[in-house]
């Protein structure tokens, strides 16, 4: 006798297939991103709208502050906002200061370099040029006392990020860095700067050591012999012996440059120039860095 067929209602309940998770898709939101932060979910505004509030206003064109003694008073509050746009404004301000009022910004001056650093590593280009122009006004306007204890490590940062700035393919950003850079060097006692700058001119970076290593020759340019001899001359043949086989080109002419610099000022007043030189180079280099000295000197 053939069994029964089970009704189907008694079969045994299956398990319901699990619900595929579903893809989260960001949402723009219409919200300023907070400074200082670089949220790459975050769809970007466009770009209009970004460089419609923003005014790159040249130093000439800077005006003084109406009652500086009070607005001074608000400057930190406009550094510490998460809206971009009034980080911006509020940098435009300390170069205001910095070019007409000086005085006032000196005890803040430290807080304002480390939100300039936090500024050039905003991914916003528009914020980013804002604190480099205001690096450029900083250093016409204070000098020698960014050497000072109290901005010491700031300043150290400062360089950093503008080598940094300096080296990447954005070209408005670049050559607004480049700018500040030469300016820096021209406003800058160059022995101690050149001793900042001496770490940077072995980067791991080669975009990064290009820059440096032109800062360096900048600064070599303006010293005597015996601001060289200060910081030591053989230091800086080796330096830019270890610069002529650098593989950019930026730094191998940079690496030129210092040797010229040396040779000019170490045989100044001596007859036999090259004879000297020579002996020089071959006393402290290897032969084949000091034929490399020789080479670039022999048509001065």
């Amino acid at each position: 006798m053939a069994m029964a067929l089970r009704p189907i209602d008694n079969a045994l309940p299956t398990t319901p297939e699990r619900p595929k998770k579903q893809t989260k898709v960001p949402v723009s939101i219409q919200k300023q991103p907070e400074f200082g932060v670089n949220d790459e979910n975050q769809a970007p505004l466009p770009a209009a709208t970004i460089d419609a509030t923003i005014d790159y206003i040249s130093s000439e064109n800077l005006k003084p502050i109406s009652d500086p003694d009070f607005k001074i008073l608000s400057l930190n509050e406009g550094l510490d906002s998460k809206d971009w746009v009034k980080v911006c404004e509020s940098l435009n301000n300390v170069r205001r200061f910095a070019l007409y009022h000086s005085a006032l910004l000196v005890p803040t001056l430290e807080k304002v370099m480390v939100v300039m650093v936090k500024a050039m590593k905003n991914p916003r280009s528009a914020l980013c040029k804002t604190s480099i122009m205001a690096s450029f006004d900083i250093f016409k306007a204070f000098g020698d006392s960014l050497f000072d204890s109290a901005t010491s490590a700031a300043f150290d940062q400062l360089l950093l990020q503008l080598l940094l700035k300096a080296s990447q393919d954005k070209r408005f950003v670049c050559e607004e860095a480049d700018r500040t850079l030469n300016t820096m060097v021209q406003s800058l006692t160059p022995l101690p700067l050149l001793q900042k700058l001496r770490a940077y001119a072995s980067h791991a970076n080669p975009r990064v050591r290009a820059k440096a290593a032109v800062s360096v020759s900048a600064c070599v340019s303006k010293m005597g012999l015996e601001g060289m001899k200060d910081y030591g001359l053989v230091s800086l043949v080796k330096m830019a012996a270890d610069l002529l086989n650098d593989r950019l080109p930026e730094a191998r002419e940079a690496a030129r440059g210092i040797v010229l610099s040396v040779y000019n000022a170490y045989t100044e007043n001596e007859e036999e120039k090259q004879e000297l030189w020579l002996n020089f180079c071959q006393s402290n280099l290897t032969p084949i860095h000091a034929q490399s000295m020789v080479k670039i000197t022999s048509s001065q």
